[in-house]
């Protein structure tokens, strides 16, 4: 069963819109004993760092995240979701992520119009695999405002005004930066290559 983490907030209708469109089996995990049971997780992400990670602390969900992810479980981080895997962000520096990745996100620079909002394309890494389903570099849809710098675990870039991480993976662990259930079929087709891992 794929959980997708219900923290009290975040695009879950959409995602799961999506997975009803991909016919997968899934439920709204807001416990522990939910995450100890999926086969898969995803962490859906909108609004703010901050809001999010203290959501996530306040249901004691931080430890069964990182446990899960550690153990091996396929992990999708969406937008903020996958900001939640490094150590954190400037949008609220005095709140942790899941510190799965070094580094944090970042803020745009002021010269350009934030949010980053609408369709923009990627660039693929050659070693990505959750980025092989496609023949082309494929365009996503973005609405963010911080960025996380590229690393050895970028699987694909984006730029706006700056290139950085649109993709992000190692093993298990998968993260984007767009919404991929908002995506219309690039993004299908990104859920589905997660979900047949």
């Amino acid at each position: 069963m794929i959980a997708v983490v219900d923290y009290g907030a975040g695009n879950l209708r959409s995602v799961a819109n999506a997975l009803d469109a991909s016919g997968a089996p899934y439920c709204l995990a807001a416990s522990s004993d939910a995450l100890l049971a999926a086969s898969k997780i995803i962490l859906p992400g909108v609004g703010h760092f901050g809001q999010m990670m203290r959501a996530i602390d306040e249901q004691n969900l931080r430890a069964v995240l990182i446990e899960r992810i550690e153990a091996g479980v396929p992990f999708l981080g969406i937008c903020l979701g996958m900001q939640a895997l490094f150590e954190g962000s400037d949008e609220a520096p005095e709140v942790t992520g899941l510190g799965i990745f070094p580094g944090r996100s970042a803020r745009f620079p002021q010269t350009v119009r934030t949010p980053h909002m609408g369709w923009n394309q990627v660039s693929r890494k050659p070693a990505s695999t959750l980025m092989r389903v496609f023949d082309d570099d494929p365009w996503f849809y973005f609405a963010h405002s911080f960025y996380l710098p590229q690393s050895g675990v970028t699987a694909a870039v984006c730029d706006y005004s700056l290139p950085y991480s649109a993709v992000v993976e190692h093993e298990n662990i998968f993260g984007v930066q767009f919404h991929p259930e908002k995506s219309a079929e690039a993004g299908q087709l990104l859920l589905r290559g997660f979900l047949e891992r």
